[in-house]
C-alpha cells in the first residue's frame, strides 16, 4: 500500500480513538495542522455590514465559533442580549455550547438534527413571526439556510462573524504526505496563498462536505476520497474503507 502519512487539516481531536485504530490497524501515521485559523470579526469589520443587533428577536447558529464571536461583538460593540432572545442551532452539540454564555433554557434554545431544514422544523409556526439573524462564516450550509428561509417568507438577515486566516506553512512540504484532508475551501485558499505554484504530484485529497469540493475544482485538484457518504459518515471511516480497497 502506497499510504504511509496522512495529514488532516484540523486541530488535533479530543477524540483520536478512530485515528489511532487506523494507525494500529495499517501501520500509517496521521498528523493534524490545521492549515487556516477561524478568527472572530472585529467590531469595525462587523459594522461594515451594517447589521444593527438589536434589531433581532432570535438567532440561527450553525457552529460554536459564531456563538464566541456574537458574545464578543455584543459585548464589544455594548449590546445586551435580551432575556427574550430565542436561539436556534443545527445540532444539540452547538445549543449546548450556549451554556458558556448564558443560562440553558429549553423554552427559547431549539436544535435540529444537523440539516437546514430541521431548523425550518424547530421554528414551524410558533416562531415564525420572528426575526431571524443567521450567524455566517462563509459557509454554503448557511447559504442553504438562507435559501430555506427565503422560500419560507421569514424576516431574516445573514450576516458573517467569523472570517478564515491562512496560516503560514510554506516551511511543511505537503509531498511529504500521502494523502491529505480538506473540509474547507479556505483550506485550498491557505494552499494557493502558501504554494501559488503548487501541483499534487501523486498526493491523494480527500474532502469532507460540499463546498470543498467545489472550491478543489476551481482550483485544479484532484479528489481521492469524497465525503460523507452513507457507508463513510466520517473521515475516519472513509480512509478505513480506501485502506481496506488497497491491500
Amino acid at each position: 500500500m502506497d499510504i504511509k502519512k496522512i495529514l488532516i487539516s484540523q486541530s488535533e481531536p479530543l477524540n483520536k480513538t478512530p485515528y489511532t485504530a487506523l494507525e494500529e490497524k495499517y501501520g500509517i501515521s496521521i498528523e493534524f495542522k490545521p492549515l487556516f485559523l477561524i478568527e472572530p470579526l472585529t467590531s469595525r469589520e462587523f459594522r461594515a455590514q451594517r447589521i444593527n443587533l438589536p434589531d433581532y428577536t432570535a438567532i440561527v447558529f450553525s457552529a460554536r465559533h459564531t456563538i464566541d464571536a456574537y458574545f464578543k461583538l455584543c459585548e464589544e460593540l455594548r449590546v445586551k442580549v435580551p432575556d427574550t432572545m430565542k436561539y436556534f442551532c443545527t445540532t444539540e452539540a452547538v445549543a449546548m455550547y450556549l451554556q458558556k454564555h448564558i443560562v440553558y433554557r429549553k423554552r427559547k434554545i431549539f436544535f435540529g438534527n444537523g440539516s437546514p431544514q430541521s431548523i425550518l422544523t424547530q421554528i414551524g409556526t410558533k416562531h415564525k413571526g420572528e426575526k431571524f439573524l443567521i450567524t455566517t462564516a462563509g459557509s454554503g450550509h448557511a447559504d442553504a439556510i438562507t435559501r430555506l428561509f427565503e422560500d419560507a417568507g421569514l424576516d431574516f438577515s445573514a450576516a458573517a462573524f467569523v472570517k478564515s486566516v491562512p496560516q503560514d506553512f510554506s516551511k511543511i512540504d505537503l509531498h511529504d504526505y500521502d494523502m491529505v484532508v480538506f473540509y474547507n475551501p479556505a483550506d485550498v485558499k491557505s494552499l494557493k496563498e502558501n504554494y501559488p505554484d503548487f501541483t499534487p504530484g501523486d498526493i491523494k485529497f480527500v474532502t469532507y462536505g460540499k463546498q470543498i469540493v467545489n472550491a478543489m475544482q476551481e482550483a485544479g485538484l484532484p479528489i481521492e476520497i469524497q465525503g460523507p457518504t452513507p457507508e463513510a459518515p466520517s473521515v475516519a471511516r472513509a480512509i478505513d474503507l480506501y485502506l481496506a480497497s488497497k491491500k
